[in-house]
């Protein structure tokens, strides 16, 4: 089982790491006054008198460090997350994460004073509670500790950190926050099943788009994000690279569960016919 380097950014990891580095530069330099960041910050127990800070939260960091913690982890699991979901997808999800965790903390409230927060930090755990249902054997290596960490034993190990936060520890952490991205997306995760049909869980094809792209990522075969790998190109006429091309293209813009079943045999006989170097 490989370990994960940094993978290749997706479209909505990197622009929601933008976005949140401009309102950081933004807050730092031009609306410094505190009034501006109160006016942003999610504060339970006045949720529904101010409803934008449902959103507006996610996006305010209080400082360099904590918006650096959060799109690090955001850069190192989101983009596998979206490729799988489809960008748009994606999207939704990663903002219902955060509204959840929002909402989880008003309910919450009633019986275990939450204080004000801000960051991303809640939607961020969304993606990772996401990245262990669809990767739960994927493995990862995590500073500080010294061996890689199965994906669905890191979520599990988040989950108990942030519990025993919530009611343990007073260190100024949200902890209650990201428990609520975590409750959010694992409850996504269970609809979708119910009603309809799961999201996949492997993904023999992606190789194919990396090899596609002459880039080896998502530690493919254990390979490190540096390996480069020869491009692949179909032996057969101008118009598969075509049609392999728009499937690529189709992939990365809506998610594999979008391809039809002869879209899929067209996909899984180029994957045969072209391995990934081992």
């Amino acid at each position: 089982m490989g370990t994960l380097p940094f993978p290749r950014i997706s479209p909505w990891v990197a622009r929601i790491v933008v976005v949140a580095a401009v309102v950081q530069l933004l807050l730092a330099t031009v609306f410094t006054a505190p009034v501006f960041v109160d006016a942003l910050s999610f504060v339970p127990a006045l949720a529904f008198v101010r409803p934008w800070t449902f959103v507006t939260y996610i996006f305010v960091h209080g400082g360099l460090l904590h918006l650096l913690l959060n799109a690090i982890f955001l850069l190192a699991l989101g983009p596998s997350v979206e490729r799988r979901m489809g960008s748009g997808k994606f999207l939704a999800y990663f903002l219902y994460c955060g509204i959840g965790a929002a909402a989880f903390t008003v309910a919450l409230n009633v019986i275990h004073p939450v204080g004000p927060f801000i960051g991303m930090s809640g939607a961020v755990m969304g993606i990772a509670i996401a990245y262990g249902i669809l990767l739960p054997d994927r493995e990862l290596l995590i500073f500080p500790f010294p061996f890689p960490i199965r994906a669905q034993v890191l979520v599990a190990l988040l989950a108990g950190f942030d519990l025993l936060g919530a009611f343990f520890w007073h260190d100024g952490i949200a902890h209650e926050a990201h428990l609520g991205g975590l409750l959010f997306g694992w409850l996504f995760f269970r609809l979708n099943a119910l009603v309809g049909g799961p999201l996949p869980k492997e993904w023999p094809l992606e190789r194919v788009v990396l090899v596609s792209h002459g880039i080896a990522d998502d530690a493919a075969h254990g390979l490190p994000r540096s390996t480069p790998v020869r491009r692949s190109r179909p032996t057969s006429s101008g118009d598969t690279e075509a049609e392999l091309d728009r499937l690529l293209d189709k992939i990365g813009a809506t998610g594999i569960g979008s391809l039809s079943d002869a879209e899929r045999r067209f996909l899984d006989e180029f994957s045969r016919k072209k391995q990934f170097p081992h």
